[in-house]
């Protein structure tokens, strides 16, 4: 599946997916909706100062790591702009 053929979620249907009011545990980056869910690091939503349900694109930028990070979640989505 390439990326083209992922659906759109609004931010506000992102924020759902935050870990605290459902299991699902999403966060996006560059536009891409990525589930975390079964990453120990995003337990109950939360990685560092970082919460799920949201565009971390901007926040990422200072992140000890790369994109490669995310190659081993599954993208789910893409965030409607």
């Amino acid at each position: 599946m390439s990326f083209t053929d992922l659906p759109f979620y609004t931010r506000s249907q992102l924020a759902l997916k935050n870990g605290q009011d459902k299991p699902e545990i999403w966060i996006a980056y560059r536009e891409i909706i990525y589930d975390v869910t079964t990453s120990r690091l995003w337990k109950n939503g939360k990685h560092y100062e970082h919460w799920a349900g949201q565009d971390l694109t901007d926040e990422l930028r200072d992140a000890p790591h790369g994109i490669s990070v995310f190659e081993k979640f599954k993208p789910v989505g893409r965030l409607k702009l």
